[in-house]
Formats: C-alpha cells, structure tokens, sequence
C-alpha cells in the first residue's frame, strides 16, 4: 500500500515560502504548524506498521490533522 505525503509542503507547495514565513513570524501558527506535524508523523507511523492502534484513535487521528490543516489553509490564505 502507497502511503501518502501529508506533510504540510507537500499538501501546499505553492505556499512553501508562506508557511516558512509565519512559522518565523506567527507564533500561533507555528503552535499549529508543529501540532500538525506530530499528528501527521503519528499517523504515517501507524500507517507504516511501526505502531498499532484501533481504526478509531486512527481516524480521530486523521481528523485532527484534517481540523489543522483547515485552520492553517485559512491562515496562510487570509488577507492582511
């Protein structure tokens, strides 16, 4: 099974030097940027095997990492 990418970059590479830009100058999306780090890298673990876990912390999971990639999607679009 192909496991997929989710780190943020890759969820939004036109907005690479965006996110770079307010994890520097923003600290709360830099709060939310590592949150979604942890949750993305916990899930590609448990994808990959090295971690078990049931199919609903899984998915609370996957929704979590969806939740923050919105919230973080409406930051590095809003307009100044």
């Amino acid at each position: 099974m192909m496991i997929e990418n989710h780190a943020l970059i890759n969820e939004f590479p036109e907005l690479r030097e965006k996110i770079h830009e307010m994890k520097m100058e923003n600290n709360h999306f830099a709060r939310l940027f590592e949150d979604y780090h942890n949750v993305d890298h916990e899930v590609h673990r448990i994808e990959q095997g090295v971690e078990v876990s049931s199919d609903e912390y899984v998915e609370g999971l996957k929704k979590s990492r969806l939740a923050l990639k919105d919230s973080l999607y409406a930051m590095l679009t809003e307009e100044a």
